[in-house]
């Protein structure tokens, strides 16, 4: 059966590599992309956005491409400037990004992950 969990990571990310061991240690069968080569689609991103309620936590505001760009900019967007920049630089994206049946995980908070994925 091919996994249900869609794990956006970046391998040099040290939260990332967190998330994965965590899912490893529960035995939990999962995808991994790339997210600086396969970027989660608008589409996907939209999603993330409707359950999270501001864009701002699905970008990675420490990363340098959000740097580059520059947090006024950003706010300056449109929501579909946002997802569209988004999706174009995987880079901008809060990580692990995480897409499962029932909605999407931003980022590696425990309590989050306990709760989506062991119930």
């Amino acid at each position: 059966m091919a996994p249900t969990i869609k794990v956006y990571s970046y391998s040099r990310c040290s939260t990332c590599r967190k998330a994965l061991a965590w899912l490893d240690a529960n035995n939990l069968a999962y995808e991994v992309v790339d997210i600086t080569t396969a970027p989660p689609s608008k589409k996907e991103l939209a999603l993330a956005f409707d359950r999270l309620g501001r864009r701002q936590r699905l970008f990675n505001t420490s990363g340098q491409s959000y740097r580059a760009l520059g947090a006024e900019v950003v706010k300056a967007m449109s929501d579909d400037d946002a997802l569209a920049a988004l999706a174009a630089d995987g880079r901008l994206i809060k990580r692990p990004f995480v897409v499962l049946p029932s909605g999407v995980l931003v980022g590696f908070k425990l309590e989050d992950w306990n709760q989506a994925l062991l119930g």
